[in-house]
Order: structure tokens, then sequence, then C-alpha cells
């Protein structure tokens, strides 16, 4: 069975003891330390290969190619840093200079892509349209404009995932079967709650959720969503948009334990729980693969072992990343 074929029957929840591992992405400096510890080329392909890693993040979106140069979006467009941050005229919304899909190229990802047909590959445009709304806006007056000016909000959500919908169909379009995963992420928690209420969330945010799920759906994809924090109040709403795996499964923050997780997991499948705030740092191998074998009990079998922030900082010792992976991969 290849890393494609275990992680899609993980994702779909379907029978199987065959568990999966991702890394995530260490950074630069994590796989300078990994490679000076277990002899190997300093690339993060290197790392993927010698912890026998099921899965490969790539992203599409280098594909914007403005004519003009310009990027997709710019919150500080006509040199006003947050340029929305006192609009309330609807008509000014509609002026500001919107993406275009037409101007996507997605053939260098699918390029990088098709190196990986054996590996669960998550893909799509990250889709931060709530990160975007803040930086256009900025987040303290967001939260303000939710209850002044909330026709503001919801316009300008539309018009930023009305960008990253059409984007992900044409991506989608082009991709074919070649990878079974849309992957996108906003992030909606902090260590203690939700950044808004879930009122708030199902008002300004659970439509665009819904609008991006559907274009996954639309393609015969499994949607995965990427948010830090604590986001246990909004996980019924995410399962009734059409989300398949949550991902990263911040176990520090409130609610998101692997117990507290635990029943849903025959609604959603999940991907992370290992805490990488302080417990991946400081534990000694045998602690961590002690962990990984608690949350698997918990989560598993619909759980893909990972950290809970795919960034694995350099403070992680390599031999904690190695314990990780090698209990991973332990059969149920």
């Amino acid at each position: 069975m290849t890393s494609r074929e275990k992680v899609n029957r993980i994702f779909r929840r379907q029978s199987t003891t065959t568990p999966a591992f991702w890394t995530g992405h260490p950074s630069d400096g994590t796989v300078t330390n990994c490679a000076a510890a277990w002899g190997i080329e300093a690339t993060r392909e290197a790392i993927y290969s010698r912890l026998g890693d099921d899965c490969r993040w790539i992203t599409a979106d280098g594909g914007y190619c403005h004519p003009d140069g310009r990027p997709p979006f710019d919150p500080n467009h006509g040199g006003i840093k947050h340029c929305f941050a006192n609009t309330e005229s609807l008509a000014e919304i509609d002026a500001y200079p919107w993406p275009d899909a037409r101007h996507c190229d997605f053939t260098q990802t699918y390029a990088a892509i098709d190196k990986h047909p054996d590996k669960m590959v998550f893909t799509g445009l990250w889709s931060p349209f709530f990160h975007n709304l803040a930086d256009f806006v900025g987040m303290e007056n967001l939260f303000i404009k939710m209850y002044d000016c909330p026709e503001v909000v919801e316009a300008l959500t539309t018009r930023i995932t009305d960008y990253y919908v059409a984007a992900n169909e044409k991506f989608f379009a082009g991709l074919g079967d070649r990878a079974d995963v849309m992957f996108f992420g906003n992030d909606l928690g902090t260590q203690l709650d939700l950044l808004i209420s879930p009122e708030a969330f199902r008002r300004f945010f659970l439509p665009s959720v819904k609008r991006l799920a559907a274009v996954g759906k639309a393609h015969n994809k499994l949607v995965m969503l990427h948010s830090c924090g604590s986001i246990y109040r909004i996980i019924p709403d995410l399962i009734e948009a059409g989300i398949d795996v949550l991902h990263p499964i911040q176990a520090q923050a409130a609610g998101m334990s692997a117990v507290e997780l635990a029943p849903y997991k025959n609604e959603i499948a999940f991907l992370g729980g290992i805490d990488a705030q302080s417990f991946f740092v400081t534990a000694t191998p045998a602690e961590v693969k002690a962990e990984v074998r608690r949350v698997r009990s918990l989560l598993g079998p619909w759980l893909v072992v990972s950290p809970s922030h795919e960034e694995i900082l350099p403070n992680v010792p390599p031999a904690n990343i190695l314990a990780m992976a090698e209990a991973a991969k332990e059969v149920y």
C-alpha cells in the first residue's frame, strides 16, 4: 500500500490498521540540525526520506502572475496602511483592483506534485481570507467593524474569497486526479478561545469556508482546514461545512486535547496532535513515543500523527523528531 493509499483510507475514515505520519515543515534551522545529527543532506526532502514521511505539502500560491507584477492583494494600496481601515463605502471596495484568476499559472505547482505520485499531497491555494481581511483593515479595527460596519466586513470577505474560489477552481480543474487533498488555512483561535464569537464566525466567515470546501468537493477532493488555537466551539460548524480533516490540533489550546477531541473522531479525521509548544522541546525520545501512542489511542485510527504545528523549530531535538516518526508508524 502506498503512502497515498494509506492516508486516503485514514482521512476517509475507512477500515485500516495501517498508520501514517507527516513531519510537517521543518524550519531552515531544524533542517540543518537534523542533517548534522543524521548525516544526511541538508534538505527537507532528505529529512522526509529519512523519516519515511507519507505526505507532502505543495501549495499553489506561487501561481499568480499579474502582467504588471502586482501581488494578488495589497493591503497598503495607494500607500495607505490598512487601506480599508476607514472605509464605510461599498463603492470604495468595488473600486479596488481585485485579483483575477485569469492571471494564475499553475504549471510549476503541477510539476512539483508530479514528483510524488505515491505520496499524499496536500495542495491548493492557502486561501487565508481572514488574515487578508485583517491586513486590509487592521486586526483590532476588524473586530470593531463587525459591529459598526458589518456590511463592509461582509463585502470585503466576499471579494477576497471570490478570488480564492476562482483560483482554486482553476487549479483543481487542471490538477485532475494527481492529488487528493485541498488544504487551506485561517487561524481563528487563541490559546484560550476563538478570536471571535461562534455567532460572528457563522455570520462573517463560515460562508467562505463553505464556498472553499465546495470547490474541493466539486473536484472530488478531501478538504483539510488548518487553524491554530482553540477552535473546539466551531468544530460542528466545520464538519457541517464539509471539512474532512482538521489540522494541526494545538494540544495545549483550550478544548483541543486528544481527550476532548475524541468524541468527534467518527465525524472528522485529524492531522497533528503532538504538542510542539513545550513537550516536543523538553521531552525525552521515550516520552515522545509514549505520547504518540497515547494520542493515537484516543484519536486513531483516523489520525495522521504530526506536530501540533507544522513549523518545527530548531529548539526541537532531532532525536525527538525521529522518535515521533518511529512511534507513528507502529501498527495498531
